[in-house]
C-alpha cells in the first residue's frame, strides 16, 4: 500500500524536528518552531556556531525539500502538523489543559458552526482566547474553506508564550488568515468584533481577583473558575446575535461556582444548546465533556422555544454522527433565525 501525502510529510516533519532537538539540545516544541521557521524560510537551516553541524544540515535540508516538494492542502498540512505535536506529547506531556483538541471535536464545531452561518458564506472571524497551539481554531478555519466559505479570518489569544510560538510557525505554514495576540485574554483586548468565539476552555481556577471581580461570573469567596470567565470574556467581543460553542466539563452548571454562571447565561446571552460528547472520548467519566452553545441577544436574536440537548453515543459510529447532524440541521431550522 503507497503512503500518503500525510504519512510522507508527518515522517520528514518528525524526523527532522527529532534531529534538531538533538543537534540543539533542547525541548521537542522548541525544535518544533525552530524546525517551522526553518521551513517557512525556504528550507534553509540556521546554523550558530557550527550548531547544527554540517552532517545534520544536509540531512535536514533533504527532509525540507521532500516536504516543500510535496503538493499539500491546507488540511493536509494541518494533519502533518498535528501528528507531529502529539508524538511531541507522548515525550514530553503538557498540562491537561494545553492538550490538543481532537479532531472528532473539531469537526463537530466546524459542522455546527455550517449551520449556524448559513447565511453568512463570507467575511466570517472566528475567535479563540484559549488558542493554545491552535489546533481547534485551524481545523475551523481549514474546513470552513474547503466547505465554501471565503475571506475567513482567525483570531487566537492565549498567555502562554511557547504554545502561541507553535501556533504562529503552523498558521504560517498552513496560508491560514488568523491574528495571534500574547497577552492575559481576560485583560482588556484591542481585536476585531467576532461572529463566533471557539474555545477548549481551561479547566481551573483564575489567579487575578482584582481583574475577575468585574465580571458577573465570578466567585466571591474564592478565585474564580477560568472557564466561567473566558466564556463571558469570549462573548463581549462577539456581535449582537453571534455565536459562542465552548467546551466545558460535564457538571460545569452543577458546581459550587454555577450560580453565577447560571445568572450570565440567563441575563446576558441566550444559552441555545448542550450537546454531551461521547463516553468514550475520555479515560475517566469525571473528565467528561459537553458543548455549549449559547448567543448574544439582538434584534433577531431570541431564546430558542426547545433548548437543545443531545448526548452522542460514539463519534466512530456513523449512524450516531449522522442522527446529530439531522436533528441539529432541523433544530436549527426550527430555532435559529
Amino acid at each position: 500500500m503507497s503512503q500518503t501525502n500525510v504519512e510522507i510529510g508527518f515522517k520528514n516533519m518528525h524526523e527532522s524536528v527529532k534531529l534538531l532537538q538533538q543537534e540543539l539540545d533542547t525541548s521537542f516544541f522548541d525544535a518544533y518552531v525552530e524546525n517551522g521557521e526553518n521551513l517557512l524560510d525556504g528550507g534553509s537551516v540556521r546554523v550558530i556556531d557550527n550548531v547544527p553541524n554540517q552532517v545534520a544540515v544536509k540531512q535536514l535540508e533533504a527532509y525540507y525539500q521532500e516536504l516543500l516538494g510535496m503538493t499539500l492542502s491546507t488540511e493536509e498540512k494541518r494533519k502533518i502538523t498535528q501528528l507531529t505535536l502529539l508524538s511531541g506529547l507522548k515525550v514530553e506531556p503538557l498540562q491537561a489543559n494545553h492538550q490538543l483538541t481532537p479532531d472528532g471535536i473539531g469537526f463537530l464545531f466546524v459542522y455546527m458552526i455550517e449551520q449556524l452561518m448559513k447565511d453568512k458564506q463570507d467575511d466570517m472571524v472566528v475567535g479563540d482566547l484559549s488558542v493554545g497551539m491552535g489546533n481547534l481554531l485551524y481545523t475551523i478555519l481549514s474546513n470552513l474553506s474547503v466547505a465554501g466559505y471565503t475571506n475567513i479570518k482567525g483570531i487566537g489569544v492565549d498567555i502562554d508564550e511557547l504554545l502561541l510560538e507553535v501556533a504562529a510557525v503552523n498558521k504560517n505554514w498552513l496560508g491560514l488568515k488568523a491574528e495571534l495576540f500574547h497577552q492575559d485574554s481576560l485583560e482588556p483586548l484591542l481585536m476585531e468584533p467576532l461572529d463566533v468565539a471557539v474555545a477548549d476552555l481551561p479547566i481551573g481556577y483564575y489567579p487575578k481577583d482584582d481583574v475577575s471581580k468585574d465580571f458577573m461570573t465570578s466567585f466571591a469567596t474564592e478565585h474564580s473558575y477560568a472557564h466561567h470567565l473566558l466564556m463571558e470574556q469570549s462573548m463581549k467581543y462577539v456581535k449582537e446575535e453571534g455565536f459562542g460553542l465552548f467546551l466545558v466539563p460535564n457538571n460545569f452548571l452543577e458546581t459550587e461556582q454555577a450560580d453565577s454562571l447560571k445568572k450570565w447565561l440567563v441575563e446576558e446571552v441566550y444559552l441555545q444548546g448542550i450537546l454531551q460528547l461521547p463516553k468514550t472520548l475520555f479515560s475517566q467519566k469525571s473528565l467528561g465533556k459537553s458543548i455549549v452553545l449559547v448567543q448574544n441577544k439582538g434584534n433577531k436574536a431570541k431564546q430558542a422555544q426547545e433548548v437543545l440537548l443531545a448526548e452522542l453515543p460514539s463519534l466512530k459510529e456513523n449512524k450516531s454522527v449522522l442522527n446529530f447532524v439531522n436533528q441539529f440541521r432541523q433544530w436549527c431550522e426550527s430555532n435559529i433565525n
